[in-house]
């Protein structure tokens, strides 16, 4: 929760606009309320600086490939969306009636967007000592004890894993694409010379494709390089 946190904002018009959705702004017409998207793209920007460079300095051991990883890792959709559900993000977004009636506050391309726009907000209000105090206190903590271990980027891994061992060529298919436009699922999977060898269902293709090189690198027993950082 946001009241665990130890922040302040300057300005609360920024604050505001973070949890501001388009389908609120939209709806009511306010000439004086701002969506949240553009704090979406400067925060974006500002967390993958923040991470990064905190990665380089707390992993000084690590290559640019394994730090690289680690910090798509921590920046993904879904690790966001956990994050911003954890502080109860959800509870204090301004959305449509459209939006709110079909599970906005509860979807996580929505949460990960608040989360990047929150920190963007940060940014503008107080500079990158704030926003390192914020990270400090709900992200670098989660870094440290190896929370995003298992969100590394398994399809650069399973590529290596195939390349090391000589083992023929991969290639990813979405298969199906199932359930309403504002929760739609796809399921992919990975085949290793035209034979399956991983199967994921996720809430975007990219994440489906994540979930099936994870389960065909178990199939395949690799190994994830990054975890001896992280233990």
């Amino acid at each position: 929760m946001l009241d665990s946190v130890e922040l302040s904002f300057k300005d609360d018009k920024l604050f505001i606009q973070a949890f501001t959705h388009s389908s609120y702004v939209n709806e009511h017409r306010i000439r004086t309320v701002h969506d949240n998207e553009r704090l979406e793209f400067l925060g974006d920007a500002v967390l993958e600086l923040a991470v990064s460079q905190h990665v380089f300095k707390r992993f000084p051991a690590m290559s640019e490939g394994e730090m690289t990883k680690l910090r798509a890792a921590v920046v993904c959709e879904p690790s966001l969306a956990a994050l911003a559900e954890q502080l109860r993000f959800g509870e204090l977004v301004l959305l449509g009636k459209g939006e709110e009636m079909t599970g906005g506050r509860e979807r996580p391309a929505l949460l990960a967007d608040v989360f990047e726009a929150f920190v963007g907000a940060l940014y503008l209000d107080g500079g990158m000592e704030q926003v390192y105090s914020f990270l400090e206190q709900t992200v670098f903590l989660k870094i440290a004890n190896g929370s995003f271990a298992h969100m590394m980027d398994f399809k650069s891994q399973l590529q290596e894993v195939v390349q090391r061992d000589n083992l023929g060529t991969i290639r990813y298919e979405i298969v199906e694409e199932k359930g309403p436009a504002h929760s739609r699922e796809f399921v992919s999977v990975v085949q290793l010379n035209e034979e399956t060898t991983g199967k994921g269902v996720g809430r975007s293709k990219k994440e489906a494709e994540q979930l099936a090189a994870q389960q065909a690198l178990t199939e395949l027993g690799g190994e994830d390089p990054v975890l001896r950082h992280l233990k």
